[in-house]
């Protein structure tokens, strides 16, 4: 087993950084066409900017259907963009903000028709939708005190919309395990995901729980996502790197947490277990275990 590679990409996931995404999958729907943003996929972004205060930034809408009420800056991607440049050109079209002054009324146009900071009290505004709320309250908690390491985007290739699995299993003496792909050399499993409209499945969760059950695991295996440990995309050359990795920590468990010693039985040899020995990975996983130090899942 190449354990110094496998430490490698054991390392930029806990850091947040990202891992090339090879062409082959461990699973993935057949065919596998590749993502074509606004074609096949769209991508929202979504901006939580804070000032020295504490107040979010907010635009108030122009859309017929949500008028004069008032959202966090979001939007769809273009193609050939990253979602940097796209959130970056959201939050100019919509709110003014660049390095200058923030939209007026007179500057009102389709996009928006003005922006402002709010302390999220006084005065209550009207808002389109309290969906962001929780994002706003995330966003000043990290700041405030941040629980995992700062996490962008990383730019990096991938045809499909898909997730790299940090699946572990822990025992009650404190013993960790991770699951490999023995395909090639051994490396974290990728399972990509269909975007067909009818088969579609919105939870990163149910995706992980298909490659697992690919795995052969042995009945009443339970898996729970924890979070997002990065995310990686490029978007520059649209049609062949469209796709978006997340990559998502995972715990494995049977017949309730603690009382199974071993991690559950595998059947075949395109998975395997691999118990991390070195005393420093395995307490930066267990850390990233706990409940607040991951980018939370709220789509399922």
């Amino acid at each position: 087993m190449a354990c110094g590679a496998l430490a490698e990409e054991l390392d930029a996931m806990l850091s947040g950084r990202g891992w090339e995404v090879q062409e082959r999958y461990d699973s993935a729907p057949v065919p596998a066409h590749p993502v074509r943003v606004r074609k096949t996929a769209c991508y929202i972004v979504l901006a939580v900017l804070l000032n020295d205060q504490n107040e979010v930034l907010m635009m108030q809408e122009a859309k017929h259907e949500c008028y004069g009420t008032w959202y966090l800056p979001a939007g769809r991607m273009e193609p050939n963009e990253t979602i940097l440049e796209a959130m970056k050109r959201e939050v100019k079209e919509e709110t003014g903000l660049e390095c200058g002054t923030l939209k007026a009324p007179q500057d009102a146009d389709a996009e928006s028709l003005q922006a402002r900071w709010w302390d999220r009290e006084s005065p209550a505004l009207p808002l389109r939708a309290r969906d962001i709320l929780p994002l706003m309250d995330l966003a000043v908690r990290y700041r405030d005190s941040p629980s995992h390491p700062m996490t962008l985007p990383e730019e990096m290739p991938c045809a499909l919309i898909c997730q790299r699995l940090l699946a572990t299993f822990t025992n009650g003496a404190g013993d960790l395990w991770v699951l490999l792909s023995a395909v090639g050399s051994p490396h974290l499993p990728v399972s990509a995901r269909t975007t067909s409209p009818c088969k579609i499945q919105n939870s990163i969760q149910a995706a992980a729980c298909r490659l697992l059950k690919e795995c052969c695991l042995l009945p009443q295996v339970t898996v729970r996502a924890h979070g997002v440990l990065g995310l990686q995309h490029l978007g520059k050359n649209a049609g062949k790197s469209d796709g978006v990795c997340f990559n998502v920590l995972l715990t494995v468990t049977q017949g309730g947490q603690g009382t199974q010693e071993t991690p559950p039985e595998l059947n075949g040899e395109s998975f395997q277990w691999w118990k991390i020995e070195e005393s420093n990975l395995r307490s930066r996983i267990l850390q990233r275990l706990s409940s607040s130090s991951v980018v939370p899942i709220h789509s399922y």
